[in-house]
């Protein structure tokens, strides 16, 4: 038993996580700004925020698993059932089991949020739950997967940024302000960042496998051009969301991110090898992070 916890922590990939809780961190500090933030409502969307990630990730390894797509050509990270650590039924099983969990925790933060008061909302999160449990599982299961049809881009940006950032937000407030869409718009493009970094490492391997993702049907060279034109957008929007909603100095605290981005931008022109965009991976994801919490913690200093 105990020889399968570490494949099973492999697999849960938690070098991802801090990444998927950057809209909540953003979306609640906005919320604190406003005078409406709950502990209660912050800790359980952290929680489902993270079971989603860890749902999501358990599902691409199967997805890419049994469709052969990790394998000896990949770059990165030795998944669990290319390994053998954890078979395809093993795997399934987990997946279930961490559906069970989703569900539970978005009942908790839906109830807990909205009570019995505010049931057209509670009504669109249990929607949005189930499109998260949805879009998290068939990114890479199923015939018709998503990611390998070159539409994870959107999804990343919708779910990571909007959907992350407003719905959080809303749970808090009770209902949208437009000040929260820059930020939610510049967190999108950065976790769309992530994946692209993610594919463009996998390119050639992908591209084998017939994983159709947008990296592989840009091509290397437009790729990277993307990648460029994602970062620096997300600091253009950001920039213009502190300008614009400027009170005091400390609003602006998040341009220090804006360092380490600009070096990952400068190091992505020039990378060439697969570990090269490898390397960028965790740097990425860490200063999108960084970003995140500086941009929160600036609103409520």
């Amino acid at each position: 038993m105990f020889k399968k916890i570490k494949p099973w922590i492999s697999a849960f990939r938690l070098r991802t996580l801090p990444l998927s809780v950057s809209g909540i961190i953003i979306g609640a500090c906005l919320a604190e700004h406003n005078g409406a933030f709950n502990a209660y409502i912050f800790v359980i969307a952290i929680l489902l925020t993270i079971s989603l990630q860890i749902l999501s990730n358990l599902a691409n390894d199967y997805g890419d698993g049994v469709k052969g797509t990790d394998n000896e050509n990949r770059v990165g990270p030795e998944r669990a059932i290319q390994s053998g650590a954890i078979s395809e039924q093993e795997m399934m099983l987990g997946i279930k089991n961490n559906i069970l969990i989703v569900v539970g925790l978005a009942v908790a933060l839906i109830y807990t949020s909205f009570g019995v008061s505010h049931l057209l909302l509670s009504l669109l999160f249990f929607l949005l739950a189930g499109l998260s449990i949805y879009a998290a599982i068939t990114y890479t299961v199923g015939e018709s997967a998503y990611g390998y049809r070159g539409l994870g881009d959107l999804f990343v940006f919708v779910f990571f940024g909007l959907v992350s950032v407003g719905g959080s937000y809303l749970l808090f407030v009770k209902e949208i302000d437009h000040h929260i869409f820059l930020p939610a718009i510049a967190l999108g493009l950065l976790s769309v960042g992530v994946l692209n970094l993610n594919n463009m490492r996998d390119i050639d391997s992908d591209k084998i496998a017939d994983k159709m993702t947008l990296a592989v049907k840009l091509g290397k060279s437009n790729a990277k051009k993307y990648h460029l034109f994602l970062i620096g957008s997300a600091i253009i929007v950001s920039a213009i969301f502190g300008l614009l909603y400027f009170s005091s100095l400390s609003n602006l605290i998040f341009f220090i991110a804006y360092i380490p981005l600009v070096i990952h931008m400068s190091k992505i022109a020039k990378a060439k090898e697969p570990n090269d965009y490898d390397s960028q991976l965790k740097v990425l994801a860490l200063t999108t992070f960084m970003f995140s919490v500086l941009l929160g913690i600036g609103y409520i200093l």
